[in-house]
C-alpha cells in the first residue's frame, strides 16, 4: 500500500493547539508537511489569549522529526496567519479551517456579542484565512481547503442558534469555493466531525466522550487534503473511526398550476397537494445550481406548451434477470420446452424478457396509487369491487434485459356502464434517457359505480377489441396451469389477495382464489409466439385482450388462433377446457414478422 505523504507541501491548521486541530497538525507533520500551528490560546468561549497551546504542538511535531512554526493570531486576522507560512516556508498548499469557539445560550438569551463572536470566529475567520491563501493557490494552480461544519448546523441543536447558523453557513461558503476554485485545481471540502475536545468536555456523556477521539478523524481530513483526493465540494461526516458523505437532495415536488397564468394557483391547491410537495421518496441530488434551475425550466416550458411538466401518478420500476425469469415461470415457461430456455437462463445466448412482462410497470403504478380511484369521486374503489376488463400492451423499442423505467399514468376515459364504471388508464414507461419504451392501456370495471350520468361509449384513442374471424381456428394450443400458478405468478408483483387468500376471494364473490387475468394473458401470448414467431420475443409488437371469465389455478387453457399474414396480426381467444368458457375474447397480437411454428 503506497503511503500518503505531504513532502514539499505547507499546511496551515487553525485552532491547532488542542483537540482536532492538534491531531491534524501532528499527522500532517509526521507525513512530511511543513506546518503552521495557529492557536490564539484562549478559552473555549473566545476570551483570553496565550502562546502556550501553539508552542506545545510545534514542539511535539519537531520531536517527531517534523517541521513546524507557531502562529498566535486570531483567525479574523487570517492574512497574518498565511503571512507566517509565506515568510517561513515560501508557499502554502493546505488550509484547514478548524478554529472555533462556543457561546451556547437559548435563542431568546443570545446577546449580540454572543452572535457576533461566533460568526466572526467560524465564518469570518474561515473567510479571511482562506481568502489570504487564495492568490497563492491560484498562482500555483493547486490548493486544498477544509472548512469545519457541525451536526448542529446540519440538524440544529438546542442552545446553539448562533453556532449552528455559522456552521451551516460554512457549507454554503464551501460550495461556492469549490465552484470558483475548480479550474485552478483548488479543492474545497467540508468536514463534519464529532470528537471529544475542550469544547465538548462536560457536554457529551462520559462513554461517548472517551470513544470520540480526535485522532480517529485526522486520517479522513488528511486524505481530503492530499493531491490524490479529487473530491471537491463534498461534505464528509466522521466520528469514532467511521466516515460518510452528506449531501442535500430535492424532492420531485408537484406542479401547482396548469398554465402560466399567475392567478392559476391557490392556497387550496397547495393544501391538496401538500403530501406530494413534501414526499421525498423520489428525491434527487442536483450537483449545480444550473442543473436545479434547468429542472425548473422544464416545468415552466411544460406549462407553456400545455404538457404541464408534471405527472400526478408516476412510479419507478426496477428489474433484472431474476425478475424476468420469475415472471416467465409464472406464465408457464418450462425447461422441458427447449425454446423457453431463452427466458429462463440468464446466460443463454438469446436471454431476454418475455414481452408481456412489461404489463407490470403500468399495473404496479395503478396498484400502488389512487389512479383509478381518482376518476370516481362518487364511490369507494378497492379490490373487492374492481375487475380487470381489458388490456393493451405495446412495445416501442428493443426489450431491455434489466434497468429502471419511469412510468407515468393518467386517467384517459370514463364510461358509465350502468352496472359499473369503466375507467381507462394510460401508463407510459420511459427509460433513463427519457425514451418511451412501453405503452399500457387498461380498462378497469368498477362494480356498482355506474349510473352517474356519464357517457356509454369510449372516446377516440381507446384501443378497441376485435372480433375473431368467422372460421375454424388455424391453430390451437393447450396449456395446463398448475394449482400453484397464482401463488407463483403473484411474486412478480401482482399481490392482490384475491388470487391466494380464500377469505378475500369469497368477499369478492368467488368460491376460491382465481388466477390473475394477466397470467392467462401471458399463457396466451406464449402460444402465439411459439406458433407464429418462432418463440422470438423481438417479433412482438402489441397485444390487446378482453378478460371475459375467471380461470381457476389447475385448469387447462386452449388458445385458438387465426393468422392474418397481410396484417401480421394473430387473432386469438382463450377457452377453459374444463367448462368450455371463453376467458379471453376479441384478442389479437401484432407481430413484426410471421415465422414457422415451434410447438
Amino acid at each position: 500500500m503506497a503511503e500518503i505523504r505531504f513532502d514539499g507541501k505547507v499546511a496551515v491548521v487553525t485552532g491547532a493547539g488542542a483537540g482536532l486541530g492538534r491531531e491534524y497538525a501532528l499527522l500532517l507533520g509526521s507525513r512530511g508537511a511543513k506546518v503552521v500551528v495557529n492557536d490564539l490560546g484562549g478559552h473555549f468561549d473566545g476570551e483570553g489569549q496565550s502562546t502556550k497551546a501553539a508552542d506545545v504542538v510545534v514542539e511535539e511535531i519537531k520531536a517527531l522529526g517534523g517541521i513546524a512554526v507557531p502562529n498566535y493570531n486570531s483567525v479574523t486576522d487570517g492574512d497574518k496567519i498565511i503571512e507566517t507560512a509565506i515568510n517561513n516556508f515560501g508557499r502554502v498548499d493546505i488550509v484547514i479551517n478548524n478554529a472555533g469557539i462556543l457561546r451556547d445560550k437559548s435563542f431568546a438569551n443570545i446577546s449580540e456579542k454572543d452572535w457576533d463572536l461566533i460568526q466572526d470566529v467560524h465564518v469570518k475567520g474561515s473567510f479571511k484565512t482562506t481568502q489570504a491563501a487564495w492568490p497563492y493557490f491560484k498562482k500555483q494552480k493547486y490548493g486544498r481547503i477544509i472548512l469545519t461544519a457541525s451536526n448542529s448546523g446540519i440538524y440544529g441543536n438546542f442552545g446553539q442558534a448562533n453556532y449552528s447558523s455559522a456552521k451551516l453557513g460554512l457549507v454554503g461558503l464551501a460550495n461556492t469555493l469549490a465552484i470558483e476554485g475548480g479550474k485552478y485545481k483548488i479543492h474545497c471540502n467540508v468536514i463534519v466531525p464529532t470528537a471529544a475536545s475542550r469544547l465538548t468536555e462536560g457536554i457529551l456523556p462520559d462513554i461517548m466522550f472517551q470513544q470520540l477521539k480526535p485522532k480517529l478523524i485526522a486520517p479522513v481530513v488528511a486524505y481530503l487534503c492530499h493531491e490524490s483526493c479529487q473530491d471537491n465540494g463534498s461534505i464528509i461526516e466522521s466520528a469514532a473511526g467511521w466516515a460518510t458523505k452528506i449531501h442535500f437532495v430535492r424532492g420531485k415536488g408537484a406542479v401547482l398550476r396548469k398554465s402560466l397564468d399567475e392567478n392559476d394557483i391557490k392556497p387550496e391547491v397547495v393544501r391538496d397537494k401538500w403530501q406530494r410537495i413534501t414526499d421525498m421518496s423520489k428525491a434527487k441530488r442536483f450537483n449545480a445550481i444550473q442543473e436545479a434551475s434547468g429542472n425548473l425550466l422544464e416545468i415552466i416550458e411544460g406549462l407553456q406548451d400545455g404538457t404541464q411538466g408534471d405527472s400526478e401518478f408516476e412510479d419507478t420500476f426496477k428489474f433484472g434477470s431474476k425478475d424476468l425469469i420469475l415472471y416467465s415461470l409464472g406464465i408457464g415457461a418450462s425447461v422441458t420446452h427447449k425454446p423457453d430456455m431463452r427466458y429462463l437462463y440468464e446466460n443463454h445466448e438469446d436471454f431476454g424478457p418475455f414481452p408481456t412482462y412489461f404489463v407490470l410497470p403500468g399495473l404496479l403504478l395503478s396498484m400502488g396509487s389512487t389512479l383509478v380511484a381518482s376518476a370516481l369521486k362518487h364511490t369507494q374503489v378497492d379490490f373487492t369491487n374492481i375487475l380487470h376488463g381489458e388490456q393493451y400492451l405495446e412495445i416501442l423499442s428493443d426489450l431491455p434485459k434489466n434497468g429502471e423505467l419511469t412510468t407515468k399514468g393518467e386517467v384517459f376515459d370514463i364510461m358509465d356502464k350502468k352496472s359499473g364504471a369503466a375507467v381507462v388508464t394510460n401508463c407510459n414507461s420511459y427509460d433513463q434517457s427519457g425514451n418511451l419504451i412501453v405503452k399500457n392501456q387498461s380498462t378497469t370495471f368498477v362494480v356498482g359505480a355506474g349510473n352517474f350520468g356519464g357517457k356509454k361509449d369510449p372516446k377516440s384513442g381507446v384501443v378497441p377489441i376485435l372480433k375473431n374471424p368467422n372460421r375454424k381456428p388455424d391453430k390451437s394450443v393447450i396449456y395446463k396451469t398448475s394449482l400453484d400458478q397464482a401463488a407463483l405468478y403473484r411474486l412478480s408483483g401482482d399481490l392482490n389477495p384475491l388470487h391466494i387468500d380464500p377469505n378475500m376471494a369469497v368477499m369478492a364473490g368467488f368460491k376460491v382464489p382465481i388466477l390473475h387475468g394477466l397470467c392467462s394473458l401471458g399463457f396466451s401470448v406464449r402460444a402465439v409466439l411459439n406458433t407464429y414467431a418462432g418463440n422470438d420475443a423481438s417479433q412482438f409488437k402489441a397485444v390487446k385482450v378482453r378478460f371475459s371469465n375467471p380461470v381457476l389455478p389447475g385448469q387447462s387453457l386452449r388458445v385458438d388462433m387465426w393468422c392474418n399474414k397481410n396484417e401480421k396480426r394473430i387473432y386469438f381467444r382463450t377457452v377453459v377446457i374444463e367448462n368450455n368458457k371463453e376467458v379471453i375474447s376479441g384478442a389479437y397480437v401484432d407481430l413484426k414478422n410471421i415465422v414457422a411454428a415451434k410447438l
